[in-house]
């Protein structure tokens, strides 16, 4: 096994307010994430620390599916999840848009 630095990329929609031109407070998003994806993934070896990974490889697939699965119930009701992209680097990465 060899360490990976991965990037994790969200994409968020909904209406946009008059008053505040954004779909979701990015105050609120950066915390979400911070919860569901920093401190769950940072740092850890995905195989031994990090469920469902300990059962499964962690390919990039499997962890957009995953962090997206995490993610979506967490946002307000107004926003909605569209895409999580996982990159292992600049030519391999993959995204899920929630659809399985």
């Amino acid at each position: 096994p060899h360490a990976h630095q991965y990037r994790c990329e969200v994409s968020v929609a909904g209406p946009v307010d008059e008053r505040m031109p954004m779909a979701i407070d990015l105050a609120l998003l950066d915390r979400i994430l911070a919860e569901e994806v920093t401190a769950r993934f940072d740092g850890k070896h995905l195989h031994r620390d990090v469920a469902p990974f300990t059962e499964v490889l962690p390919t990039c697939e499997g962890l957009a599916r995953e962090v997206f699965r995490c993610l979506a119930p967490r946002l307000p009701p107004e926003a909605t999840l569209a895409r999580v992209m996982i990159a292992e680097d600049q030519d391999l990465s993959a995204e899920c848009l929630g659809d399985g």
